[in-house]
């Protein structure tokens, strides 16, 4: 089993993709391909992703059972943690910062007494 979820992915690699795996929502694309395959398919995902991200997943015969690789701009890296793959989460300083409600900072009120 294999699975590549992509976002902000310019729509030809969208194109690319759809033709070798299917799309079973919106940018997540599944199918059942060998080494070569799979890797030839990362590589096309890797090299036309220009500003968006992605995420590849293969069954794999690790105690986990799967295997997975990113590429792209994002939050989450995967880190090697006695062999065992795991997500860290990346500084939000490097992400551009969205003003909103949670951006702004009220001065405290001070209470009578």
């Amino acid at each position: 089993m294999l699975v590549i979820v992509v976002e902000n992915a310019p729509p030809r690699l969208r194109g690319r993709l759809a033709v070798w795996l299917l799309e079973v929502r919106a940018g997540v694309y599944i199918g059942s391909y060998g080494r070569r395959v799979r890797e030839m398919i990362w590589g096309q995902v890797c090299a036309y992703i220009e500003d968006g991200n992605a995420v590849i997943a293969w069954a794999a015969p690790n105690d986990a059972g799967f295997e997975f690789d990113t590429c792209g701009k994002n939050r989450r890296v995967p880190v090697d943690l006695d062999g065992l793959r795991l997500v860290a989460f990346g500084c939000e300083a490097a992400l551009p910062m969205q003003p909103g409600p949670a951006a702004m900072i009220l001065p405290r009120r001070r209470g009578r007494g």
